[in-house]
């Protein structure tokens, strides 16, 4: 999506922001409990052209909610469970704003539900592999998005007051598919059968309470009199259950250094340059360039400035500028700076104290950054050149790339290599749940024992392509024209299907719910809104709240 195709577009979109300057959510800490109240002013959209009714959502809605996810990580380290609930009255969540998506390009809805699932995946995420528990508190209605909200929460609580009903009412009502995760989530983790999911998903009205907990879309009700007390007694449960540290005290998550120009976006130990001409984004990681703490007590008193953080923080928001304010630019070009060694200290350093708090949320920070880069609808090479510091954690760009073109030179000290760490042996797991590593080498066992047995080992280029860790090795007189090569015939080729293309052979292996949203669903979605059904001028989308009926084309595609 260029910057132009939403309403009031004025200037590139950013994802950073700070709990003073939330508009849309309340933030508390109890204790082990955090609440996270949504309480969203209708007139603070991100762009203008629309109102926020019913404590509805749009992008900057969200990047709220993600921001206080990892404020609760990062700086409430106590906090074993989250509460979601809302502030307003007989209304929970109304879910993604019909008026914005209806207003919006085709690409601003697509990024949007990306973001929207990545938000939720990191909480089950954070669930999954930190303690961190999630309860949804369901005290109104809740709708679509909203819902979706709830169903990527450990537990779905929900007030009996006779009137408040969960759906998913996008098919009935927009003619487009519930956008993030909930057709997923109601069959494969709640269980849903099939054809009650069937007959919830087509109900416009949705369920209340007694029916809601009979098909299996909530775990609890009470009465409005007895639903904060169901409330507390759940969320101390989940937090006496969670192992995580009832006495750490966080670090703050301080602005990120970013200066964006004409040529990019530069931080600290990322820099981004545009090359318009050729419609690539180059990526720069910059290992460490000081010596890095050792012991926990000296990881917290360096805090956000951490290099593992820091580059995470940086790499994860270069992403996403990317991908919301770039489309056009289809290749990024992922390169490395420094020195291997000072990399493979920092992975040392992850894994022998990897159970202490503010490392274990680093890993957590750094596998979600990572996963967003394999989901990124941008083709990916990886360049491993002179100066190159392709080793543990930063070699999981390279096995994230579609390709990666390696440099021959002859034996010398200028001659790049690339490392294999610990940390790449299922420290990072990709969406299938599989390492890198694994996933490249599709189970072959004894090429995988080999390549763990020489971690550390550094590989020149020619070894580097025979252990099948490179796709192309060109010697120094081939190197220029073959990358120039490549990269004008990939951007020669269609954008649309380099993206269908890369979802379907970056993730092979096990099908898992996040694979199933990013690509199932998300492939499906992407095509819906492209149907006049869902989005032509007399599209359900299109005249949602005029009192008009949609007009369908009937044929089965």
């Amino acid at each position: 999506m260029s910057v132009a195709e939403h309403p009031g577009q004025t200037g590139p979109v950013t994802f950073d922001t700070a709990p003073d300057r939330y508009k849309h959510w309340k933030l508390s800490v109890d204790g082990r409990v955090a609440t996270l109240a949504l309480d969203v002013d209708e007139d603070a959209g991100i762009r203008p052209g629309y109102k926020l009714k019913l404590n509805s959502y749009d992008l900057g809605v969200d990047i709220e909610f993600r921001d206080a996810l990892d404020r609760i990580r990062f700086e409430h380290p106590e906090v074993a469970c989250v509460v979601v609930t809302s502030a307003k009255d007989r209304s929970f969540c109304a879910g993604a704003n019909i008026y914005m998506l209806g207003a919006s390009s085709h690409q601003w809805k697509v990024n949007f539900c990306k973001f929207t699932n990545e938000t939720r995946n990191g909480m089950e995420d954070s669930s999954r592999h930190d303690g961190l528990r999630f309860i949804a508190a369901v005290n109104g209605a809740c709708a679509g998005g909203g819902y979706e909200i709830a169903l990527a929460c450990d537990e779905i609580l929900m007030i009996d007051d006779r009137s408040t009903a969960v759906s998913l009412p996008e098919v009935p009502l927009l003619g487009v598919l519930p956008g993030t995760g909930g057709l997923t989530r109601v069959v494969d983790k709640r269980k849903v059968r099939r054809d009650v999911a069937d007959l919830f998903c087509t109900n416009a009205d949705g369920v209340r309470a007694e029916r809601a907990k009979a098909w299996k879309l909530v775990d609890a009700i009470a009465a409005p009199s007895e639903f904060a007390a169901l409330v507390r007694d759940r969320s101390a449960a989940q937090a006496a259950a969670s192992p995580r540290p009832a006495g750490a005290h966080g670090i703050a998550l301080r602005p990120l250094q970013r200066t964006i120009d004409a040529r990019g976006y530069h931080y600290p130990n990322v820099d981004v340059t545009f090359d318009r001409e050729a419609r690539t984004a180059t990526i720069v990681v910059h290992a460490p360039r000081t010596t890095q703490p050792e012991t926990p007590e000296a990881i917290v008193e360096a805090g956000d400035a951490w290099w593992p953080l820091a580059f995470a923080r940086e790499l994860d928001d270069a992403i996403l500028m990317l991908r919301t304010n770039e489309p056009a630019l289809g290749l990024l070009l992922l390169r490395t700076e420094g020195d291997p060694a000072a990399v493979l200290a920092v992975d040392r350093m992850l894994l022998a104290q990897r159970e202490h708090w503010l490392v274990r949320e680093t890993i957590g920070f750094l596998r979600r950054a990572l996963a967003r880069l394999d989901v990124t609808s941008r083709s990916l090479y990886a360049i491993v050149d002179r100066g190159s510091c392709f080793a543990g954690t930063l070699l999981e760009l390279a096995l994230a790339a579609d390709r990666t073109y390696m440099l021959a030179l002859a034996e010398g000290a200028d001659a790049p290599t690339i490392a294999l760490g610990a940390t790449n042996f299922g420290l990072y797991p990709v969406v299938n749940g599989l390492s890198r590593l694994d996933t490249r080498f599709e189970g072959d066992l004894p090429a995988f024992a080999t390549l763990k047995a020489a971690a550390g080992y550094r590989y020149r280029a020619q070894e580097a392509l025979e252990a099948e860790l490179v796709t192309v090795a060109p010697d120094q007189l081939d190197w220029d024209d073959e990358i120039r090569l490549a990269i004008e015939e990939r951007t020669s080729l269609s954008p649309d299907a380099l993206s269908a293309m890369e979802a379907n052979l970056r993730f092979p292996g096990p099908e898992t719910l996040e694979t199933k949203i990013f690509g199932r669903l998300s492939a499906w979605q992407n095509w819906v809104f492209y149907r006049p059904n869902s989005t032509g001028e007399r599209g359900a989308l299109k005249i949602f709240g005029t009192g008009a009926r949609p007009s369908f084309d009937q044929e089965r595609v």
